[in-house]
């Protein structure tokens, strides 16, 4: 089993802490089939795609990456998950101190591996963290250049989602207050009717930004999102298109019982 990075140097006052979500995001992503399948699609001796750059340095993306929990783990355990260590990593969140936390769990996690490298009890690189940088979902992304889409997003059904605007209003340093932080918090859980109104966003920007050969979103959703509801949309985009309900929750977390859904163009 592979280590879960540490956070506790984050303030979860102002940060989503980890929690059953996000240890189904590393459970998933770490499981043996799940290994095989992203070895198959991005190793270096895949042969993957036909007619592209087979060898091009994945970019993983995470969007709201919170604590950074999900983002470092795969970043410093790029050999065993990728088969490869020249991962290139990339961490967005509208909240500016998830983006700070989210360095610190990063470099924190590939310390940890390099110091078991110095003790001797382990032969393995990490990948390389580009940024975190504070932003909405993936309008700072240029098309098709995301290999792996990673969004744990805020699901749970709320009366309306949290305006982007309240980021930026309680990311100011000045703001300490209570209800700033609350603010901040909310836009990591809120989702607004059905807690899909910023998955729907999310969903309309995906083909456009995930690489059109081998590109892959992992997408978490609980019941109430319907995510079966959610895989139908996604395959009448059209053929080319594969959907799969690839992790589930074996635990009720409060009342959400939660899903991945694995989405990519192909077979």
């Amino acid at each position: 089993m592979l280590p879960t990075p540490s956070t506790s140097h984050v303030d979860f006052d102002r940060v989503y802490e980890p929690a059953e979500d996000s240890f189904l995001l590393l459970d998933t992503l770490s499981s043996a089939a799940e290994v095989s399948f992203l070895q198959k699609r991005f190793g270096l001796g895949s042969g993957w795609p036909n007619n592209g750059p087979k060898h091009s340095s994945p970019l993983i993306v995470e969007v709201g990456t919170g604590s950074g929990v999900v983002l470092a783990f795969i970043t410093a355990h790029a050999q065993t998950l990728f088969g490869r260590s020249d991962i290139l990593s990339l961490g967005i969140d509208i909240n500016h101190y998830a983006c700070r936390a989210s360095i610190q769990t990063v470099e924190k996690a590939c310390q940890n591996i390099a110091d078991s490298l110095q003790a001797g009890s382990g032969s393995m690189d990490t990948g390389l963290l580009l940024a975190s940088i504070d932003g909405d979902l993936t309008s700072a992304i240029r098309s098709g250049v995301v290999d792996v889409l990673i969004f744990n997003p805020p699901y749970v059904p709320t009366c309306n989602a949290p305006a982007a605007s309240a980021s930026y209003e309680a990311n100011e340093d000045k703001q300490t207050d209570l209800d700033a932080d609350s603010d901040l918090l909310s836009l990591s859980y809120a989702g607004g009717v059905d807690g899909m109104e910023v998955t729907n966003t999310l969903l309309k920007q995906l083909p456009s930004v995930l690489d059109t050969h081998r590109g892959v979103a992992y997408l978490l959703l609980c019941k109430q999102n319907k995510p079966e509801m959610v895989a139908q949309r996604i395959r009448q985009w059209g053929s080319q298109w594969t959907v799969d309900v690839w992790g589930r929750s074996g635990k009720q977390g409060g009342w959400e019982k939660l899903q991945i859904l694995r989405i990519f163009r192909g077979t």
